[in-house]
């Protein structure tokens, strides 16, 4: 089951994914996590780093959602990507910036790094992989009655 986004955020979304894979990142959008909230785009790194980007299209967007503070948990870094027009100044320090497009993103600063546990790796990585071979099922068999949540 996926949740509809803006049209302007499936866009950044398409471009931060573009960018992030050449950096050897895979990446699944509207990632269900643990706690019953969904990542805008959760990313899997070589090395099993996870990175959480929150897409925020607009000042409105950002200024109307706190939820992201709840991601940090879930991630070893946490990041913002908005549009170029977007005053970067609003995007606290701890958080990493990534400035996109449809085409593409570029990373301006990094997140502070705050490691997951073993324990929560783990389970991210079961999580993860779980999500990724059920959405590429649903491609085979859309008719197969997968779970929510995936």
């Amino acid at each position: 089951m996926s949740i509809p986004q803006p049209a302007g955020a499936v866009q950044l979304a398409r471009g931060i994914c573009r960018a992030l894979g050449q950096l050897g990142y895979a990446g699944l959008v509207e990632f269900p996590l643990a706690s019953g909230r969904r990542a805008d785009i959760m990313m899997l790194g070589r090395t099993g780093d996870f990175l959480i980007v929150e897409i925020k299209s607009s000042v409105a967007d950002f200024r109307s959602d706190r939820k992201w503070t709840s991601y940090r948990e879930f991630a070893d870094r946490l990041y913002f990507a908005v549009p170029a027009a977007f005053p970067a100044l609003l995007i606290p320090e701890e958080c990493g910036l990534i400035v996109a497009d449809s085409f593409g993103a570029a990373v301006l600063r990094h997140g502070a790094l705050t490691p997951l546990a073993a324990a929560r790796r783990r389970a991210m990585m079961l999580r993860f992989a779980r999500a990724a071979a059920t959405r590429l099922h649903r491609q085979l068999d859309p008719h197969a009655g997968w779970p929510d949540g995936v």
